[in-house]
């Protein structure tokens, strides 16, 4: 399956950029390259992706503006890559779709670790139920097509975000801590200071409130987690 998976880079510096290339090369998927965010746009019109890597700083189109393009547009899985540190940066990142934020320099064995783990979880959610259709209110999740409708509304989510939803929906009256759902959508330790929960169910509950505005579906248990509401 490995050799049907394809990835574009976007960076526009060449070493870097061919680095990357031998690291997807080498971890058995085929990475294609673009040197600019117009390149890229190229590339994301005439191709399906299964995963993307992008560089924030890049010449012509931003990494800011393909990241938002292809949330908007689709829901494959995007791994930021860039030199800038600030913690703002990297939240506005995620609050703008981006499954995984790494910063340069990067080391190689966790560039592949954190790839095939998002492909993991992205084509398959290991340990969750695999159910065809869940439905909660006005909510249903289709589990073939990957895909979650409210009030007859396609939502527009992120591979994570569908993930986190996939994971309450299976199981709707279980409270999830912050630990719970990091550690079961990111399948990566939880050490209690990172923001990422945060960021990414405040981005599901505005969807779910533009697409009906009259009804709650996620609360907050205080000192305990999230659960579905009833």
């Amino acid at each position: 399956m490995k050799d049907s998976v394809n990835i574009l880079i976007i960076e526009d510096e060449d070493d870097i950029n061919r680095l990357l290339c031998n690291i997807v090369t080498k971890s058995g998927y085929s990475p294609k390259p673009a040197y600019s965010g117009t390149e890229a746009m190229i590339y994301l019109d005439i191709e399906k992706w299964d995963l993307i890597l992008i560089d924030l700083m890049l010449p012509g189109l931003s990494g800011e503006d393909i990241l938002k393009k292809v949330t908007k547009e689709s829901n494959v899985p995007i791994i930021i890559i860039s030199a800038k540190l600030e913690t703002q940066i990297k939240i506005n990142a995620l609050r703008a779709g981006a499954d995984d934020y790494i910063t340069k320099p990067f080391d190689i064995e966790e560039v592949s670790a954190r790839i095939d783990s998002c492909l993991r979880r992205y084509r398959d959610l290991s340990g969750v139920p695999i159910i065809n259709q869940i439905s909660h209110k006005d909510m249903v999740l289709d589990a073939d097509a990957k895909i979650v409708k409210v009030n007859g509304k396609e939502l527009k989510l992120t591979a994570r975000e569908y993930e986190i939803l996939l994971l309450m929906m299976s199981s709707p009256n279980k409270v999830f801590s912050k630990a719970n759902l990091f550690e079961s959508v990111w399948n990566q330790k939880f050490y209690g200071d990172d923001n990422t929960i945060n960021v990414h169910l405040s981005n599901i509950r505005s969807k779910l409130a533009k697409a009906n505005q009259h009804e709650a579906y996620i609360e907050t248990i205080w000192g305990m987690g999230y659960k579905l509401k009833t």
